[in-house]
């Protein structure tokens, strides 16, 4: 499920902006349940937990120490899924055949803290968290969905998730949790704002793909579904619309820095629903700055 659902200190490092969250002691410790009660830092419950992996310890201290993300390992649980039904999770940490994981979510943290820093260099901040994220590791039984989600401050991650096959897929996914979390510290802003025209488009197309071709920030469909964007029994629908928006803003603004053609066109030209939410998401996370051409 592409539903990705904190204590604030002050860090100052080369690789970091000036001021950032960080992961709690007591909160990491709820994603290492087996970590020796002795540890008192972080980097003592990732070198326990990751013993018998030396490689996914050595990448596993290189996501926190660079991004203060923390790695570690989701409960058993049974989930209800939406139209996926229900789908049993256990824990499972990134290390040996699935050390591959964490070497993507490494790379692909790396790309997204470069991406803002490049972004919004002498810039005012935009007001969207992308560090310190603690990840839980999982592994679906018998299925290979969800792919992720997020609850506050934290995304689940399924080694089995069929979105998450490659360094690519990896990141475009954890971007769009990422905002799930950023979505709901803003007071479930997609609900508030985009609630009205996205229900509007679903009266006008329902799960017709060509009709709502125009207004799907992205390409990602489910099997023998819709876009994803639009995918019916999935939470409330606009959560997923407004993720994906925020990846369309992401692949954009990533186009426009490596000064390179865009493969699309821009999302804001299309019908005015889109104008209007593009304008609302950029306003709202990423301080006003939209460096797309004008249509």
């Amino acid at each position: 499920m592409r539903v990705w659902i904190a204590v604030a200190l002050v860090v100052v490092t080369a690789s970091r902006l000036e001021a950032e969250p960080e992961v709690a002691l007591d909160d990491a410790r709820k994603i290492f349940p087996d970590a020796p009660r002795t540890c008192v830092d972080i980097e003592c419950l990732i070198e326990s937990a990751y013993a018998k992996d030396g490689k996914a310890k050595a990448l596993a201290l290189a996501l926190y120490r660079e991004t203060g993300n923390v790695a570690g390992v989701g409960p058993e649980e049974i989930m209800d899924g939406g139209y996926r039904g229900k789908i049993k999770l256990v824990p499972q940490l990134p290390i040996n055949a699935y050390r591959r994981h964490l070497q993507w979510v490494l790379d692909g943290s790396r790309s997204i803290d470069d991406f803002f820093t490049r972004l919004y260099d002498k810039q005012p901040k935009p007001a969207f968290r992308w560090r310190a994220i603690q990840l839980r590791f999982v592994r679906s039984v018998g299925k290979r969905t969800p792919s992720a989600y997020a609850i506050g401050w934290l995304v689940a991650y399924n080694v089995e998730g069929t979105l998450l096959t490659s360094a690519n897929g990896v990141r475009e996914t954890y971007f769009h949790e990422i905002f799930h979390t950023n979505d709901g510290a803003h007071k479930d802003w997609s609900t508030r704002v985009l609630q009205a025209d996205y229900d509007a488009i679903v009266a006008k197309c329902g799960t017709k793909m060509k009709c709502l071709a125009p207004y799907a920030p992205n390409d990602t469909t489910v099997r023998g579904g819709t876009y994803y964007a639009f995918q019916p029994n999935n939470g409330n629908g606009v959560h997923e619309y407004a993720a994906e928006l925020a990846v369309r803003y992401w692949e954009e603004h990533m186009a426009v820095l490596a000064k390179r053609k865009p493969s699309k066109p821009a999302f804001k030209c299309g019908p005015p629903e889109n104008a209007r939410s593009w304008k609302a998401l950029v306003d709202e996370f990423f301080a006003g700055r939209d460096l797309t051409p004008a249509c």
